[in-house]
């Protein structure tokens, strides 16, 4: 987190498994966008998360960015066709999440 470092990068095989399985994939990142745009031509980059959450069937958060933690989970919900959030980080609380009306799904948590 926190690096435009994009070696080994989670966010990589992830997207490139969802585009595998026919996805459309759309993605911000606060560091790393000119150099992911090279290594997944497929995904379409945003210019914030709200812009790349609109109209998603799923909000997936890959890396605990201080960006992703501050996101107005009031305006996710709004802003997304169906109102999933996988946080493969645990950055949210579960109970948050919930409060604002979305599904969520974590790793390790119920």
């Amino acid at each position: 987190p926190n690096t435009d470092d994009m070696r080994d990068a989670p966010s990589l095989a992830i997207a490139q498994a969802l585009i595998d399985a026919g996805v459309e994939v759309t993605a911000y990142d606060p560091e790393g966008m000119e150099q992911a745009k090279p290594m997944m031509p497929e995904v379409a980059m945003h210019p914030n998360s709200y812009d790349a959450i609109d109209g998603a069937d799923a909000v997936v958060i890959v890396t605990e960015w201080d960006a992703f933690r501050a996101l107005d989970l009031n305006r996710v919900r709004q802003l997304v066709r169906t109102p999933v959030l996988v946080d493969l980080r645990n950055i949210y609380e579960p109970t948050e999440v919930r409060g604002a009306g979305l599904s969520y799904v974590s790793i390790g948590r119920p």
